[in-house]
């Protein structure tokens, strides 16, 4: 099994789809929720801090192109915000979440490399895992808290300020499909709900200390492989750019490049950009910090002490909080921003999916859809701050009928509005993707379309867009064109090796942010597999354990009632043109990246699930017997 998923997500991904089951409730007892990390976690290997948690998603969905019951998978039903919603003829989707910080080599140390969570308890609980011993301890005091309180009595309970936390809020709690797992007070696993699913079994919070440590197999090797990723760090351009700024280096050049998503994506570009830029953070930052054994420090840490938003402290906010409620929804105020920033870790919401649900809120105002009578007295104009921070708590806590509505997301809560509300949800499987807007990153769109777990920029992360040269696209993907700002021969190509070259990195627990830099070729994965294991695996070998990652999700969507139509992308980045900036007229010609795509996995290009013999030739056949059990194989070669 290690030998062909390494461990992290390529394990977490086969343990849920041999071991979750169809047909299950993601909020109910039967789910899953495993924590999984890789052989490198807790070693020198630069950025591997990584945690991955897997269950099925309680946010999104597979099967679109089987209609819903009250409206289509474009459409919608009829039902108002106090009514009942139109209920989605669609199943769950495949969803996991990733955080770096310290819980991840806390975990290995402990002497576990995955542990996974079955049933509920009948009241709240949280683990205590101290080398390789497990207690469920009592929560009933700690329900009801924030994560930052929750960190804090469980700490003094404990009496070790050392244990690593990983807890949620009163989101989780109350099963919004918003919700997220903190640890280190930021540090959010925040995509596909999985928040929800830790609140849905009485589990407060995962606390664990080891003193175990990781033996590796050649420590001088590992020495010497660590100097030398420094030195290549130290000499890469987006490495300096994140260390010095962060992912709000984003800001600028997104904003350069026409693809800032402004105003739900109404507009690509935002007048306000420089009061969220990186340098505008600066006068708010204290200090870089970094997570567990990474020389790049992309993070800092915040904080304001007087005015409005007194108060607003921690790490970040990152490239996604900063766009999402700030250019998203047409807000400048940047102190806002961290105060957005800071309720959304204490109260445990993904900042990503619940700034896009209030955008498309605020983009439904703009339409005269919604009201003051349909948002319980709210004004949801463009850059409504007070709105805005209004709405978090509210949010988490469920408190009324909007902000029950919102925290669905907002895939679901067009569903429920209709009135032509779902045109403008920006998703894909019903998840916004968050970065880019692939109108002007044509790999970026596809990447979005085709991910395992719904809309998301870090499934593919296909950066190899801006950073091969001609000359490598050529050698690696047959065209020159695939690293043509809007060409679209070559990208399937591309973002197959993209999602394959970064499952590959969370399998073994390595940060996406050190490869995507110079790091970013698979020898130098290879070379820290072996030092740390002493087993020699080649690149290509490596590849083909992050390929089996991306087979197996995909297996496991199919089972869920996957088609051809769920790999796609909303209405607006398909049919309606960006109206001006550098990218101006342009949309995503999807279909024929999408082929392309199906052809380099060795996929059905008619039904998009896998062959037969790429699942045997990877060593498959326990997922070739699963779809086989169920009639969704193809046969075709």
């Amino acid at each position: 099994m290690l030998m062909l998923y390494l461990g992290g997500r390529g394990l977490n991904s086969a343990t849920i789809l041999g071991l979750g089951g169809r047909g299950v409730d993601p909020l109910g007892p039967e789910n899953l929720l495993v924590f999984g990390v890789g052989p490198l976690v807790g070693t020198l290997v630069p950025g591997a801090s990584r945690c991955t948690i897997t269950a099925i998603s309680p946010l999104t969905v597979v099967g679109m192109g089987r209609g819903t019951q009250g409206g289509g998978a474009t459409g919608d039903g009829q039902a108002t915000v106090p009514g009942a919603a139109a209920t989605p003829a669609t199943s769950p989707c495949f969803g996991d979440s990733n955080f770096g910080g310290f819980f991840g080599a806390e975990l290995k140390y402990s002497g576990f490399d995955q542990v996974i969570v079955r049933g509920a308890s009948e009241k709240p609980v949280y683990l205590f895992i101290r080398d390789e011993q497990v207690e469920i301890r009592d929560a009933s005091h700690l329900w009801g808290l924030d994560t930052w309180e929750c960190d804090s009595a469980i700490h003094h309970e404990l009496g070790d300020e050392g244990v690593q936390i990983a807890s949620i809020g009163p989101a989780g709690e109350n099963l919004v499909r918003l919700a997220a797992i903190i640890t280190h007070l930021s540090r959010a696993a925040a995509k596909c709900g999985i928040g929800a699913v830790m609140g849905s079994k009485n589990l407060k919070a995962v606390a664990v200390k080891g003193t175990g440590g990781v033996r590796v197999a050649n420590a001088d090797a590992m020495r010497a492989a660590f100097q030398d990723a420094v030195r290549t760090l130290s000499t890469d351009p987006w490495s300096q750019q994140y260390s010095r700024d962060g992912t709000p280096s984003l800001i600028e050049s997104h904003q350069k490049l026409g693809r800032l998503a402004t105003l739900n994506y109404q507009r690509s570009q935002f007048d306000g950009w420089k009061s969220l830029s990186a340098t505008s953070m600066w006068q708010y930052w204290n200090g870089s910090r970094a997570c567990f054994s990474c020389p790049l420090h992309c993070s800092h840490s915040c904080n304001i002490d007087e005015g409005p938003y007194a108060g607003a402290c921690g790490e970040g906010p990152e490239y996604v909080t900063i766009a999402g409620f700030g250019s998203k929804l047409g807000n400048a105020d940047t102190e806002s921003i961290l105060m957005a920033n800071t309720l959304c870790n204490r109260l445990g919401l993904d900042t990503m999916n619940t700034a896009s649900t209030i955008a498309w809120a605020m983009e439904a105002w703009q339409k005269g859809i919604l009201d003051e009578g349909d948002t319980n007295g709210r004004v949801m104009e463009w850059g409504g701050v007070r709105a805005i921070l209004d709405l978090l708590p509210a949010i988490a806590h469920r408190q009324d009928d909007f902000s029950r509505l919102l925290g669905e997301g907002a895939y679901r809560a067009a569903q429920a509005v209709g009135r032509g509300s779902s045109d403008f949800v920006i998703h894909s499987k019903g998840q916004d993707p968050g970065l880019s807007d692939p109108r002007a990153a044509p790999a970026w769109g596809l990447g979005y379309a085709v991910a395992s777990r719904g809309g998301c920029h870090l499934r593919g992360l296909p950066t190899g867009e801006t950073f091969f040269t001609p000359d490598e696209a050529v050698a690696m993907f047959g065209t020159a064109e695939a690293v043509m700002p809007h060409g679209t021969v070559g990208k399937g190509r591309l973002v197959k090796w993209s999602e394959d070259q970064r499952a590959a990195a969370d399998s073994l627990g390595i940060c996406k942010f050190i490869v995507r830099t110079a790091l970013m070729y698979p020898e130098w994965e290879a070379r820290f597999f072996r030092v740390v294991t002493g087993i020699d695996m080649s690149p290509d070998e490596v590849m083909r354990a992050g390929e089996r990652a991306v087979n197996v999700e995909r297996a496991f969507n199919v089972l869920q009632g996957l088609t051809k139509a769920d790999d796609t992308l909303c209405r607006r980045f398909l049919e309606e043109p960006i109206t001006s900036g550098p990218s101006q007229g342009h949309v995503v010609n999807l279909a024929p990246m999408l082929d392309e795509y199906y052809e380099a996995r060795g996929w059905d290009v008619a039904t998009g699930y896998p062959k037969r013999e790429v699942l045997e030739s990877l060593g498959l056949k326990e997922v070739v017997c699963t779809l086989e059990h169920v009639g969704r194989l193809c046969e075709q070669i």
